[in-house]
């Protein structure tokens, strides 16, 4: 089995170079411009929130930082989506971009689960989510609310 296939960031890093070829390829009218320049935005911007959701400081800034991943990734799915319907391009150029963007999409959303169901584990006990997985690097902030850590926060010197 090809464990490449499996490293998200390298499947992130691949679709943002897909995408930046696709754009490179949508004709230069006014709506194609405006589609890219949506597009590249949007295509490109998963990768690098992984990165920076794998330093994350917090726990409440990982999520944020894979919430972003998530949302942008069904942001160009829509501006995929419309590139189809228009059609922008040749279907042979969409290729399997769409469906590596919706397999991203169920990677990332099978990976979150909302603060809701984090404090209502048992609603949920055989999906292992993202957050428990990093928890190992934030051990401490396991037990802290977000009020708590809110608190914490504005009451620090930084």
């Amino acid at each position: 089995m090809n464990d490449k296939a499996f490293d998200l960031e390298d499947r992130l890093v691949d679709f943002a170079v897909r995408i930046i070829t696709l754009v490179e390829s949508l004709p230069a009218t006014k709506a194609g411009n405006h589609v890219v320049g949506q597009l590249i935005r949007s295509g490109t911007s998963p990768a690098p929130n992984y990165g920076e959701a794998q330093s994350a400081e917090s726990r409440n800034d990982f999520i944020h930082k894979m919430k972003l991943c998530l949302k942008e990734l069904r942001e160009t799915l829509i501006w995929l989506k419309i590139i189809e319907k228009k059609p922008l391009c040749t279907p042979a150029k969409l290729g399997s971009i769409l469906q590596e963007c919706h397999e991203l999409i169920s990677i990332l959303s099978a990976a979150y689960r909302p603060p809701s169901a984090i404090r209502n584990a048992d609603a949920f006990p055989l999906q292992q989510s993202a957050i428990d997985i990093h928890q190992s690097t934030f051990p401490t902030l396991h037990h802290i609310t977000p009020l708590q850590s809110n608190r914490r926060l504005l009451n620090s010197d930084c």
